[in-house]
């Protein structure tokens, strides 16, 4: 018997080296899209086994795109087969623990850092309430780095379709924000 395409070390090593780097990028949007970091981490373990077995016939686009369109079909088919459950928020999911920074800056206040840690919990709120194709069009502009077109690629959306709902979730996350800032009547 032949050996199979996952005994070829030369073509492990290339898909090593090509996709592993966005291994941490793919695990970011599996969060966000499944907002359970189980579920997360299991979604980036059958997008990576994919994007393994179908490497020999992968041509472009870049690396990262690629992987962000299997990581979305398989994150699709999680969201298909548990269409009747309920999903956690991310507020709910426990912090990682906080590392110590390589370099040191001021020490804020406390005020000052409650201050910080509540409006990134309502950052990360507000990004989570967006609907699907916007909270998924940001996450990979903003959090991600993709241009447009590599957007494009990973969801299968035209340019415009991309650049249309980027402005829309920019939009709705700055009047959700503004609404956040009133003080009460």
């Amino acid at each position: 018997m032949p050996p199979s395409n996952f005994d070829d070390p030369d073509r492990t090593r290339r898909f090593r080296d090509q996709a592993l780097p966005y291994l941490d990028d793919v695990y970011t949007l599996a969060r966000y899209l499944l907002r359970d970091a189980s579920d997360a981490e299991d979604a980036v373990q059958e997008c990576y086994l994919r994007a393994l077995k179908h490497f020999d016939g992968y041509r472009g686009p870049a690396m990262k795109p690629w992987l962000f369109a299997i990581l979305r079909n398989v994150c699709h088919a999680e969201y298909a087969r548990r269409a009747n459950a309920a999903v956690p928020s991310l507020d709910d999911l426990p912090e990682p623990a906080q590392q110590t920074p390589l370099w040191r800056e001021e020490q804020q206040t406390p005020e000052a850092e409650i201050l910080r840690e509540r409006d990134a919990a309502t950052i990360r709120r507000l990004v989570e309430a967006l609907a699907e194709p916007f909270k998924e069009t940001f996450v990979l502009r903003e959090i991600n780095n993709l241009s447009y077109r590599e957007i494009a690629d990973a969801v299968g959306a035209p340019v415009g379709t991309v650049m249309s709902r980027l402005a829309r979730a920019r939009a709705m996350l700055r009047s959700a924000w503004m609404a956040e800032q009133e003080p009460p009547k």
